[in-house]
């Protein structure tokens, strides 16, 4: 047997900070046959997708949904509210910060790179400071990843909002929230962002594929204005049929039909809820981590990702070798360092279709492979996750078992009347 490639029995474990893993329900979904996406069936499903988007993002605004990656929707928010040679104020965060500013670049726009050590968020100070000291209002966009994906910090949206209020600059709010979506707290409205990105990847439970810009009445505005060439990306065209429930180009009909179904399962659940099981996974991953004795790298606690721990290997080891042995020994995907950090952490996901004994294998297949690798540690960081977990699992069910009122969901593609027969074919 190739040790490269071994043979196993069970099913992989993607613990990745995505894509994720898509449940059962969804996958049932996306399998139904496809329908017109001209015909009043597809409208249904399109009006359904775009208000439970509204709903996930906290916003009664418009919603757009893109068959494209997230980085599609990095482009979409600045094409649609910018012109060339715009001014634009954006965080060193880590790696996707990064990505963000090079696209940005590309699009002719100049970037303010605010420098940072990859180890804490966006700093509200220091981008009111810099907004205060452009008195000219050359700076027409500042833009923030909300939870960056390589590092496992999460940065304050509303801090930022409120610096950016406090100064009086007109400049557009633009966030990221590809990897909170869905899975942290998130108010697209109360926070005050003219436009927030997300993608479908993650916490959302879907395959890559969609992605969604939520746009607030001033970048509504400023896409009226704006002069970045755009076709393919432009708000206009789509919001324009979209009320109908349409797209102005063949959309991802059955991604489409797969969301329908993951945001039931988030309204059933109550995104109050699924909110509270990521803190507490979160929670949990951070004591193992803890009782290892390694280092995470997010040096702020308050910062800490709910979706996502990014752990410091000891100097002299390496992380993608780690990642190496525990994938090809357990079968299991952890992520890897990206850019400055490549090689230095591994990051475990835990987010989106995800519960206690999902983690607990994870970490217990972390903790073997440590102990393959030689990487210095202690025992029992396993453990550790494991009595927090038993210690809040009864206010956790207690808390599910509330007389809270469910959120409703809303009304997916089984209602629909080509797709409800679909959906009795395939049982989801």
């Amino acid at each position: 047997m190739n040790p490269l490639n071994p043979l196993h029995s069970g099913r992989h474990f993607l613990q990745i900070p995505g894509p994720t893993n898509v449940p059962d329900r969804v996958l049932r979904a996306i399998d139904a046959p496809t329908i017109d996406h001209r015909g009043p069936e597809f409208a249904a499903l399109g009006k359904s997708v775009i208000a439970g988007m509204k709903r996930v993002f906290k916003t009664t605004g418009d919603v757009v949904i893109y068959p494209a990656s997230g980085t599609g929707a990095w482009e979409a928010a600045l094409v649609n509210t910018l012109s060339p040679g715009d001014r634009v104020l954006m965080g060193e965060t880590g790696h996707f910060a990064t990505l963000w500013r090079k696209l940005a670049e590309r699009l002719g726009l100049a970037v303010e790179f605010i420098p940072g050590d990859w180890r804490h968020g966006a700093d509200p100070d220091t981008i009111a400071e810099r907004l205060a000291a452009d008195s000219a209002h050359a700076i027409k966009a500042v833009c923030v990843v909300h939870n960056e994906t390589s590092t496992g910090v999460t940065s304050k949206v509303a801090d930022v909002r409120a610096a950016i209020d406090r100064v009086g600059h007109p400049a557009l709010f633009m966030v990221d929230t590809i990897s909170s979506l869905a899975s942290i707290d998130y108010r697209h409205d109360e926070w005050g962002v003219d436009v927030t990105v997300g993608g479908s990847q993650k916490g959302l439970m879907l395959p890559p594929g969609l992605s969604f810009n939520a746009i607030g009445t001033k970048a509504l505005a400023a896409s009226k204005k704006a002069k970045l060439p755009r076709s393919y990306w432009d708000w206009q065209e789509m919001l324009a049929v979209n009320t109908a429930g349409f797209f102005p180009y063949t959309p991802a009909t059955n991604l489409l039909y797969g969301l329908s179904v993951a945001l039931d399962m988030l309204f059933e659940e109550s995104l109050d809820r699924v909110f509270a099981r990521h803190d507490r996974l979160a929670e949990a991953t951070r004591r193992a981590v803890r009782g290892w004795g390694l280092e995470i790298l997010c040096a702020d606690p308050a910062l800490y990702s709910s979706t996502l721990t990014a752990i410091v290997v000891p100097e002299g080891h390496n992380a993608d070798a780690l990642r190496r042995l525990i994938l090809e020994r357990f079968d299991m995907s952890l992520g890897q360092g990206l850019g400055k950090v490549a090689g230095k952490v591994f990051r475990i996901g835990h987010l989106g279709h995800f519960n206690d004994l999902m983690l607990c294998g994870t970490l217990a297949g972390v903790e073997m492979g440590l102990a393959l690798a030689s990487v210095p540690h202690r025992k029992g960081g396993t453990q550790a996750a494991i009595d927090y977990l038993a210690e809040t699992a009864a206010r956790q069910r207690d808390a599910t078992a509330s007389d809270q009122p469910r959120e409703q969901p809303v009304q997916s593609s089984p209602a629909i009347p080509g797709a409800r027969s679909a959906a009795a074919q395939v049982r989801y």
